[in-house]
């Protein structure tokens, strides 16, 4: 026997079980300076609907959505 559950589950205030809050995705734009948490400092050079083309000076690499090592400066 399968359920399916179409709302999320409730939570109450008292229960040691918090739901994940909503991540965030950043928005970019060309120009901003970011810093990566492996490739260091950089600019971003392009954006599309699934990333970022950023410029870290000795490559230029694209980084892919939600950006979880990548934050502006």
């Amino acid at each position: 026997m399968t359920t399916s559950r179409r709302t999320p589950r409730r939570t109450f205030a008292s229960s040691p079980f918090r739901p994940e809050p909503e991540r965030v995705v950043e928005q970019y734009a060309p120009g901003d300076m970011v810093s990566h948490d492996i490739h260091g400092m950089g600019t971003v050079v392009a954006v599309d609907a699934h990333a970022a083309t950023v410029n870290f000076g000795a490559q230029t690499l694209r980084v892919n959505s939600p950006f979880a090592k990548m934050e502006k400066l």
